[in-house]
């Protein structure tokens, strides 16, 4: 199996249509203030949200890039992300993390809570494509539950030490508590400075 299929999220919006309760939990609201929190730059042109359910990240990233390519594998809940980001600058399509990467380069890739659906091969073969749609000066932020999930073919943790692994990609900054891991990495070809260092804080 190289990923979970589109029926089984399929499933999940039949018997709920917010199965992970992203507009009601504290934890979700958190756990997207703490991942705009982490983005080590104010503004980005373009970034790519794969996964994006009925848009609460999405709402939150288009407040902070130029455009956002969203993708989900179940229409009707990209119905609702269209409804909710309405006028917004973001683009909605029915993609999945493991099929061939859409045109263009992105200056921000947000990987929150759907690598791990990914075997680690296919995860592999992902962030292979991912580095030839990444600019130079891109970031990437990955956003992961930290608890195994037995229908999951991999653990968040596992996701992010296949992107630490990652000779092209340093990690430049990193929150972890016992439930979520959010990582952000860059290309080590970009020698990234620290926000403080951009900011002329220090040398």
């Amino acid at each position: 199996m190289n990923r979970l299929s589109d029926d089984y999220f399929a499933d999940m919006y039949s018997q709920s249509p917010d199965p992970w309760e992203f507009d009601e939990r504290w934890y979700e609201e958190r756990k997207r203030a703490l991942t705009a929190a982490v983005l080590p730059r104010r503004r980005f042109r373009s970034a790519f949200e794969p996964g994006c359910s009925i848009g609460n990240l999405t709402e939150v990233l288009v407040g902070r890039c130029d455009h956002v390519l969203a993708t989900d594998v179940v229409d009707d809940v990209l119905a609702r992300a269209r409804v909710r980001l309405a006028g917004a600058a973001v683009t909605f399509r029915r993609w999945a993390l493991g099929d061939p990467w859409p045109a263009g380069s992105f200056d921000l890739v947000v990987l929150s809570e759907v690598a791990y659906y990914l075997s680690p091969e296919a995860l592999h073969r992902t962030l292979d494509e991912l580095d030839d749609h990444l600019t130079d000066d891109g970031v990437i932020v990955a956003v992961h539950w930290r608890h195994p999930v037995p229908d999951y073919p991999q653990t968040g943790d596992a996701v992010h030490d296949a992107l630490a692994a990652r000779p092209g990609l340093v990690r430049t900054a990193r929150y972890a508590d016992p439930d979520v891991l959010i990582e952000t990495f860059e290309p080590a070809s970009a020698d990234p400075a620290s926000v403080a260092a951009r900011e002329g804080l220090v040398g």
